[in-house]
């Protein structure tokens, strides 16, 4: 992403990033169907792992105490709650200095060494829809359902990227599978469908995240909650990034934690 003046900066970072603080959770909408195929999840057998970084919260703590993540600009290095649209319990994502959000919808980071918009990014995405060719994705974004499972086989089956086999994590009270996501080959931006890879979408008609570069990479975390889908990632536009900044944005990653407040 090269830069841009500031409104051009916004609107670029609104597009690039799914909606953060407004996460919708998957039905069944209308469009395309992608029925899962139960053989492709083996590997969700292996032993699970604590997708956690970061110590564990008391189990006691009040979320009311907790601040909600702002809506915009500069955050302070701290935990803050962020809801979950069709779900009644919000998460928590604990970040340290430098970050922003934009419209309580996305967070990100500059590497100062890059002249790429939001080096890195964190999304929770609705990702209703899929893009099987993602490189002629108008009238190939399929309906992928409400399952955890679903999305990540979907994914692994989408033309143009590649995903790594799927691994069984808890992310805080719930389970759900990682893996990571990127560009497979190379590459003509220009002759794929308004000249970018649309990945997913939160409409059949539109396509709502996308890659416009050759070495984007992301990591997915596909969350099942109670038997509805959340999607969270961690991204960043190339392998020239400080490697320091993208540590430090899997540590936010892995800080995000859906839980149970009973």
């Amino acid at each position: 992403m090269s830069s841009v003046t500031p409104p051009e900066k916004a609107a670029k970072r609104s597009c690039h990033l799914l909606p953060l603080a407004t996460v919708a959770l998957l039905g069944c909408l209308s469009g395309c169907q992608y029925e899962p195929d139960d053989a492709f999840l083996a590997s969700a057998t292996s032993p699970v792992t604590e997708a956690r970084t970061v110590p564990p919260l008391p189990e006691s703590r009040d979320p009311r105490t907790v601040s909600p993540l702002p809506e915009s600009g500069d955050i302070d290095a701290g935990t803050y709650l962020v809801p979950v649209v069709g779900y009644t319990e919000p998460f928590e994502i604990t970040v340290p200095d430098g970050w922003y959000t934009l419209d309580g919808q996305s967070l990100g980071k500059d590497d100062p060494g890059h002249p790429a918009e939001w080096a890195v990014y964190l999304t929770l995405s609705p990702a209703d829809y899929v893009s099987m060719d993602a490189c002629s994705w108008m009238g190939a974004l399929a309906n992928v359902g409400p399952s955890a499972e679903a999305f990540v086989k979907a994914m692994a089956a989408q033309s143009w990227t590649v995903s790594t086999p799927p691994v069984q994590v808890m992310v805080g009270d719930y389970s759900g599978f990682e893996f990571d996501h990127s560009v497979e080959g190379d590459v003509d931006f220009k002759a794929c469908g308004a000249r970018r890879l649309c990945i997913h979408s939160e409409s059949f008609a539109t396509c709502s995240h996308w890659y416009s570069t050759q070495n984007e990479h992301e990591t997915y975390r596909a969350i099942d909650l109670n038997g509805q889908r959340a999607v969270v990632s961690v991204g960043y536009i190339d392998e020239l990034i400080n490697s320091e900044l993208m540590r430090e944005a899997r540590a936010v990653f892995d800080s995000i934690v859906f839980r149970s407040y009973k």
